[in-house]
């Protein structure tokens, strides 16, 4: 079977025409603000924080979760730049972490406060309530978004859910195991999918994605960098970010088709 990966997106034979588009794309995005914070249930009811980041109300939903640790602020730059592709976007504060850029995670703040102690794999409620949240709102399926950990839960969240149009998975490892081990739980996957991460994480990426149909996914690194675990990979501090923004846009573009 024939693989589709990419590994190398920017070359000296690439038309200069796309690439000059693409960094106006990066550079001359008009500064705007999250539209609003919003509160809706997990599907265990815990009451979960998100930013609604809103471009054309009738537009679909990419759900942006977070890294370990972190907040629905990782996303503040790089929900901008999907909404001007033609997207709405929720960015999510899962009920395990803890800060980013000053934004702290108020969802698992507000499940320390009920005593829940939950696992990283509990966090799956948060993104299954948060595309009820986003379905109810647009009356259109989502895309998935995730890094580390949670780029893990989109996939398995995405199985078999109609509610789920395509996934980008931003250093997905086995994080789960024994109790879930991800790899093993793909099988009959369907979705349209981007995995994405280092060159050091290539073989992993592609032992974890490889029940996943080939003719579904692309599975991305650098060819110019070593590149950033999760979604670090799309800092401007990251060497490599353009290649990995070029990549998802390109990967965007054949949502659409969808």
């Amino acid at each position: 079977m024939k693989q589709k990966i990419t590994t190398l997106l920017f070359s000296g034979s690439l038309p200069k025409t796309p690439v000059i588009l693409f960094f106006f794309f990066l550079n001359f995005i008009p500064s705007t603000k999250a539209q609003d914070k919003v509160i809706f249930p997990a599907i265990d009811s815990l009451k979960v924080t998100a930013d609604l980041y809103t471009g054309n109300a009738d537009e679909a939903f990419i759900l942006l979760f977070h890294d370990e640790d972190a907040s629905r602020g990782e996303y503040r730059k790089i929900a901008l730049r999907l909404v001007k592709i033609g997207y709405n976007c929720l960015a999510v504060d899962l009920r395990q972490g803890k800060e980013s850029h000053y934004v702290s995670n108020e969802t698992a703040r507000r499940a320390d406060s009920l005593h829940l102690y939950p696992k990283k794999s509990d966090c799956l409620k948060d993104i299954e309530g948060a595309i009820r949240y986003a379905v109810q709102r647009s009356r259109r399926p989502v895309v998935l978004f995730g890094s580390s950990f949670s780029a893990s839960l989109c996939l398995l969240a995405a199985k078999n859910n109609p509610d789920v149009k395509a996934v980008v998975a931003f250093s997905p490892g086995e994080f789960f195991k024994p109790q879930i081990p991800v790899c093993d739980s793909l099988q009959g996957y369907d979705k349209l999918t981007l995995i994405a991460g280092t060159k050091f994480e290539y073989p992993y990426l592609i032992e974890i994605s490889k029940n996943i149909p080939d003719d579904k996914k692309t599975v991305f690194v650098p060819s110019r960098a070593e590149g950033e675990h999760g979604v670090a990979a799309l800092s401007e501090s990251n060497p490599a970010s353009d290649d990995y923004w070029l990549s998802l846009l390109m990967f965007f573009k054949n949502v659409k088709k969808l």
